[in-house]
């Protein structure tokens, strides 16, 4: 609601300013004189136009250390199911109504478990096949060559967490078969609209690592999609908002979302409707940015097929203000002397709203 309404009011507050007037162009230094020492205007043309192309988002490796080879490990509270072929009496029966995980082997707190004839096992930290090797061992005692299949019937004791913008989060037991980042999210429903899956992260073992999925999914990069481990919370966050504004001459004034692909000053401008043709001069299409704390006004002309490609190559970044101007009576520095106060509100009030 906040958003929406810092929205209405500075395109209000922008509109009024088209009582200006007629503006005079092209920009010249001598008019640049008359403006604030911070203040500085640029006009696009062929020859500056490559200093504002679309930055490279580049995907970053994760730090987060490779689990290595996957060997599930047996813990506190799985169940095992041991199967004794051709000894029946050493086989628990499961019955018609009663499954494995209800007639299976407790680990316990002590990381044991009771077996027939056997006594107590210790399982904790071995894999089922170790847990059979032992069996066979001590069965021999007791029954010639036995031939026996040990098997997890309920895997309790290792978990992760998924969190954040998924569609539905919740905690996944690991099993013998490795169980990936990607895996878990699906899992989880898959991420939501709003996940921002450049940004996901891994607490594990009391660090905090971020994992550029994105890389992954786009980039191949093998290393964003970890094997996960027992304990790793994982959290989805949300894409931080990051937009521009489009106010003036066009026909719908508002906000362009920047948080997804580059945005070029053409695309901006062409989402809103384009330009009002009866009201705007195309060649007064501004964008207020903010660099190194000093404003910067970035002036194009679009009346000609070259401006429409200029703006093509000019990448918008989040907070900039675009306004379109009408036709003038007063000279263009008067226009951006007026208009600056309103952008330098605008954005202000963006940034406020932005940290609440």
């Amino acid at each position: 609601m906040i958003r929406v309404v810092v929205t209405i009011f500075a395109a209000l507050s922008l509109a009024g300013c088209s009582t200006l007037g007629h503006t005079e162009f092209p920009v010249t230094p001598t008019a640049q004189e008359s403006l604030p020492d911070d203040l500085s205007i640029v006009k696009l043309d062929p020859t500056n136009i490559s200093y504002f192309q679309a930055p490279v988002k580049g995907h970053v490796p994760t730090g987060l250390p490779p689990a290595g080879r996957w060997d599930y490990k047996i813990g506190v509270g799985d169940i095992l199911d041991v199967i004794v072929f051709d000894h029946p009496e050493l086989t628990l029966p499961a019955g018609p109504e009663r499954s494995a995980v209800e007639t299976g082997f407790r680990i316990q707190s002590d990381g044991t478990f009771f077996y027939p004839f056997v006594g107590q096992v210790y399982a904790l930290g071995r894999a089922p096949e170790e847990i059979r090797a032992v069996l066979s061992v001590r069965l021999a005692e007791f029954i010639p060559s036995p031939q026996l299949e040990v098997r997890v019937a309920a895997f309790n004791s290792q978990r992760v967490v998924i969190a954040g913008e998924v569609h539905q989060p919740n905690r996944q037991s690991l099993t013998t078969t490795p169980l990936s980042l990607l895996e878990a999210i699906n899992a989880a429903g898959g991420l939501t609209e709003k996940a921002d899956a450049r940004h996901v992260t891994v607490q594990r073992n009391g660090r905090t690592y971020r994992v550029d999925l994105q890389g992954f999914l786009a980039g191949g990069m093998v290393g964003n999609n970890p094997i996960l481990v027992d304990g790793d919370v994982i959290s989805v966050p949300s894409k931080t908002t990051e937009e521009a504004f489009v106010l003036g001459q066009v026909i719908a004034p508002g906000n362009v979302d920047l948080s997804g692909d580059p945005v070029s000053l053409t695309q901006a401008l062409s989402r809103q409707g384009w330009i009002d043709e009866l009201r705007a001069d195309a060649r007064g299409v501004f964008v207020f940015r903010l660099v190194a704390g000093r404003m910067v006004v970035y002036q194009l002309d679009t009346s000609t097929p070259m401006g429409l490609l200029l703006g093509t190559r000019f990448i918008l970044e989040p907070q900039d203000v675009v306004y379109v101007t009408r036709s003038p009576l007063s000279k263009w520095n008067d226009t951006i002397s007026a208009l600056l106060p309103t952008v330098q509100a605008v954005r202000s009030v963006q940034v406020v709203t932005a940290d609440l």
